[in-house]
């Protein structure tokens, strides 16, 4: 065996995902690629238009390990860039289109970008963020993503001179070569994207992934999900969000269908899958309550599968989505890591089981995705697991090619959190259940301490989704001049409940009968709008600053009383 230990050249070709589009183009050259308001692509143009367009930038004398930006919404171009942009050699940053135009000018002067796609609507944002470059700082050259959109253009918010677009999309697939031969990486570990962290922070990371990364993490999400050849797939997720959870790419190897639209919201949602027969989607728990809401929904005429990431669904979103007929599985990831780390593998016993402990066990974020080599809850300063008990709290920590290259420009932060053990440190804190499925408590910086006592701000949120009233909720540390943290609830109602809206005292009071009562609220916010990332994550760090600058809550001590 000494003799076959060495690599060849045979076993040693780079992987990326770009393959799977020339696949493609072979397999299912006449099936339908992509669908966007009147216009229809099947593969065989795909592919020819990502290579047309890869050839013109590199016309450009865009090189290898060069940073391509694109600040648009779920629309072609989008898809096709995911290919295109890497097929010269360069490195593809998708930038979140709803962050200001302060976070959009850092993000591309940190990362060097080179050359920027930009949507039509962007045209302003652009302009902003471009304005704010030092004097001497190089300036991305820019193209215009165009299409039949009516929508009117923002108004820019500085006064300067409007930017000059090279060229628009189409002039790049006009004029491009379609026999242009694409650059294939050097190895497995070059970088392919630069993705920036979604914003549940006050300060985005720009997380490095490698084009062998990224190819396990695409088959691994198609494995995960068992997605059949030929789906259809409906964009709800936006495809800058940690490229699509890989689906940007993972459509392609099995022959699917995206379905893109540039914004959305619950009658659209249910239109077009009728319309497309959509078979699969993938969003935040806001998509959920969205189309759980609608008042137009009707029952499915056929079965579509919903991948919902973040915090699990409340038990009765997952009953009124169920009830419709959607399937429903909650996955567990981070840009980091490439896409999904665990989902809650469903077992037919369950399906026996209460509603209520079906909804129980759904919520857990389950066991390792396949292509995961190793997902442990370790005691963050030992390594070492925890107990399977269900109680002991530890830090979810992963291994495997899936995980990131590191962070661009950050070797401090990088070395915090892949550590020489070689395990990449997620900052989330969780327990492992004696039948091997983790379950997430918390953001570590989520974590509320009162009293001493560590507590779990989503298992008090999830029971205030329990109350018919609540549409969202988030629960954060309030500081306290004897207890140190106090939960603080900020709270958005359902529109057109019946009857008066509850109090903060009702609230509290109807925590109070469902949990310790060191963990009940000692503060209920009532808002509109809860503030969120593009994808639908509540970010946590705005409201923490809120109940910050609110003060002690104070609630003093309780004498000859247990906070139990």
């Amino acid at each position: 065996m000494e003799e076959l230990k060495k690599p060849r050249p045979a076993t040693s070709d780079p992987e990326t995902p770009l393959g799977y589009l020339e696949r493609a183009a072979t397999v299912y050259g006449d099936c339908t690629s992509i669908i966007y308001k009147n216009t229809t692509y099947t593969w065989s143009q795909t592919h020819l238009r990502c290579l047309r367009v890869a050839s013109s930038i590199a016309s450009l004398g865009i090189k290898r390990h060069d940073v391509v930006s694109v600040l648009a919404p779920n629309v072609p171009a989008m898809c096709e860039l995911h290919f295109a942009v890497p097929m010269t050699g360069a490195v593809l940053n998708t930038l979140n289109l709803r962050l200001d135009h302060r976070t959009i000018s850092i993000l591309l002067r940190h990362g060097e970008s080179k050359l920027v796609f930009v949507d039509k609507l962007c045209k302003s944002l652009i302009q902003d963020a471009i304005s704010l470059f030092p004097p001497g700082t190089p300036i991305p050259r820019l193209v215009l993503i165009d299409d039949d959109t009516k929508e009117a253009l923002p108004p820019p918010l500085s006064s300067s001179p409007a930017v000059d677009f090279l060229c628009t999309y189409e002039d790049m697939v006009a004029n491009g070569d379609p026999g242009f031969e694409w650059v294939r990486p050097l190895s497995g570990w070059d970088p392919l994207v630069l993705n920036y962290t979604s914003g549940t922070t006050s300060s985005p990371k720009g997380v490095v992934h490698s084009h062998r990364g990224m190819f396990i993490s695409t088959l691994d999400s198609l494995v995960d999900w068992a997605m059949p050849k030929r789906p259809v797939f409906l964009w709800t997720l936006p495809m800058f969000h940690a490229n699509g959870w890989t689906y940007g790419w993972g459509i392609a190897a099995v022959g699917g269908t995206n379905v893109c639209l540039r914004k959305f919201d619950g009658p659209l949602i249910h239109r077009l899958i009728k319309a497309h027969k959509v078979t699969h989607l993938c969003g935040a728990p806001v998509v959920l309550n969205m189309l759980a809401n609608t008042p137009v929904a009707e029952p499915l005429t056929h079965r579509v599968f919903i991948q919902v990431g973040g915090a699990p669904p409340p038990p009765v979103v997952l009953k009124r989505m169920e009830s419709l007929g959607f399937v429903v599985s909650h996955g567990y990831g981070m840009t980091e890591a490439g896409g999904l780390i665990a989902t809650c593998e469903w077992k037919p016993d369950w399906d026996r089981l209460p509603e209520s402990e079906r909804a129980r066990l759904k919520s857990r974020q389950g066991v390792r995705t396949v292509g995961r080599n190793r997902v442990d809850v370790v005691d963050p300063k030992t390594g070492r697991s925890v107990k399977r008990d269900g109680l002991t709290m530890g830090e979810v920590a992963v291994k495997g090619g899936c995980v990131m290259l590191g962070y661009l420009k950050d070797p401090l932060g990088t070395a915090k959190c892949l550590r020489d053990d070689g395990w990449f440190y997620t900052g989330d804190v969780a327990v492992m259940h004696p039948d091997g499925y983790l379950e997430i408590k918390d953001r570590s910086k989520d974590v509320i301490i009162s009293g001493g006592e560590n507590l779990s701000s989503l298992e008090v949120e999830s029971v205030l989704y329990t109350h018919p009233a609540i549409n969202e909720v988030a629960v954060v540390a309030r500081p306290d001049d004897y207890w140190g943290e106090t939960p603080c609830a900020f709270v958005s109602l359902k529109e057109g409940i019946r009857g008066s809206k509850p109090s903060e005292k009702e609230m509290i009071a109807y925590c109070r009968a469902k949990l310790p009562h060191f963990m009940v609220p000692k503060t209920v916010v009532f808002q509109e709008d809860l503030p969120k990332t593009a994808t639908g994550k509540i970010q946590k760090f705005i409201l923490r600053e809120i109940a910050k600058e609110m003060g002690s809550a104070r609630v003093g001590r309780i004498q000859g009383r247990s906070r139990l």
